[in-house]
């Protein structure tokens, strides 16, 4: 392969090993948001929180007042803005669920990073070795053209 083939697939690969730290950015996130609705969660079933009042977010920025009125009655949203009315421990169940999903898809992008990593450091390799060969092809050029203007 040229220099410049070797450069357009390094360049290639390392774009893909961006959008795969993206991935596992926001696959990271989603575990973290999942870890943070099970411990919410087991907190408010074991507690008896009924009647407490509560802010309810409605976006990330902009919350209401509300009351638990059934601490065993949890809306869970299955995907697809589809949600199902669950007890604390079936919620929980499906929390864990989604959990496994998410770090199974998280360890497929690791893997995938990791490979194209290795694929980017490999290139890199290839592309100083053909720095060498033309720089030392040159500087033959360069000594032969010596000699022969020495004759």
């Amino acid at each position: 392969m040229s220099l410049d083939q070797l450069s357009s697939l390094k360049q290639q690969q390392q774009s893909r090993l961006e959008s795969f730290s993206v991935q596992y950015n926001a696959f990271k996130d989603a575990k973290d948001r999942l870890n943070l609705a099970k411990e919410s969660l087991s907190t408010i079933a074991t507690s008896g929180e009924e009647g407490r009042e509560i802010m309810i977010p409605l976006t990330e920025s902009l919350y209401a007042p509300g009351k638990i009125v059934d601490p065993n009655k949890i809306l869970v949203e299955l995907g697809a803005g589809f949600f199902v009315e669950k007890s604390a421990d079936d919620a929980l169940k499906v929390l864990e669920r989604k959990y496994k999903v998410v770090d199974k898809n998280c360890e497929n992008v690791m893997s995938a990073i990791e490979v194209t990593s290795r694929n980017v450091q490999a290139l890199n390799q290839a592309m100083q070795s053909k720095i060498m060969e033309i720089q030392a092809r040159q500087a033959g050029r360069a000594y032969k053209n010596q000699m022969e203007g020495k004759k």
